[in-house]
């Protein structure tokens, strides 16, 4: 029931213009980067060929793509995130998800989820950027690996908080800017853990993307991913815990 669920919410996603739009501007916006950044390494290379210790092809061109897409996305999953339990309380027909033979881990299981596959079309159309750079060089797969792993994981964590806040409203709108203002205050603890020397080491680990940095260096943390397991754990089971609420009260 849980793939039933997500494969309904998957294909929901590619029948509404929506999901059409997001994945042509994120590349549109992503090919640019692309290309300015293989233009500045071009530009370079000449000089990196005479330094000891120069950055590689992949840490010039490949790793500020990554680094560009987790801002870009984090504007993006709200969006995508905002109608999954809202537009069901909305119009009612999440009684009909009470009604049938399924829990509530099973329903935020089976959304999230959709969400995940959406995730997986964005990765995989992204790759598209790194291994063309095969045609012209070499590029370093390991620090691609972890920087798709750490991608992966970020975007994850920003689906199951946009499902939680899309638990908590009817209204869409609300919802979106509800995730929106607290991935940005996510964002801004990072910057204020980069900026002051005297931040507490609690704050600095709630950064969800200082998490993030460590997998674009090339280095798999347990530590990180047990963060990301962590954060997507605590959304989903007070989504679960929420949508429980709710159909008790009804």
């Amino acid at each position: 029931m849980i793939f039933s669920i997500a494969s309904k919410e998957l294909k929901s996603l590619f029948y509404s213009p929506l999901a059409w739009s997001v994945l042509a501007v994120i590349m549109l916006i992503l090919g640019y980067l692309f290309l300015g950044q293989l233009d500045i390494y071009l530009q370079v290379q000449a000089r990196l060929i005479t330094m000891e210790n120069a950055p590689s092809l992949t840490e010039t061109v490949v790793v500020p793509i990554f680094s560009n897409a987790a801002i870009i996305l984090l504007l993006v999953m709200p969006l995508l995130t905002m109608r999954l339990i809202s537009d069901e309380l909305r119009s009612q027909t999440i009684s009909l998800l009470f009604s049938a033979p399924i829990s509530m881990t099973e329903i935020i299981l089976g959304k999230f989820l959709g969400i995940i596959g959406f995730i997986f079309c964005i990765l995989a159309l992204t790759s598209f950027m790194p291994l063309s750079l095969l045609l012209g060089g070499n590029i370093d797969f390991g620090l691609v690996l972890a920087s798709y792993i750490g991608l992966f994981l970020l975007l994850a964590s920003f689906a199951a908080a946009g499902l939680f806040m899309s638990c908590l409203t009817e209204q869409p709108t609300i919802a979106a800017v509800s995730t929106f203002g607290l991935l940005i205050l996510l964002w801004i603890v990072d910057l204020v853990t980069s900026v002051t020397e005297t931040t507490s080491s609690t704050l600095s680990y709630i950064s969800i993307l200082k998490h993030y940095q460590v997998f674009l260096t090339g280095i798999i943390d347990s530590r990180d991913i047990t963060y990301y397991g962590l954060f997507i754990l605590t959304f989903l089971t007070l989504s679960i815990r929420r949508l429980d609420s709710y159909r008790l009260q009804h």
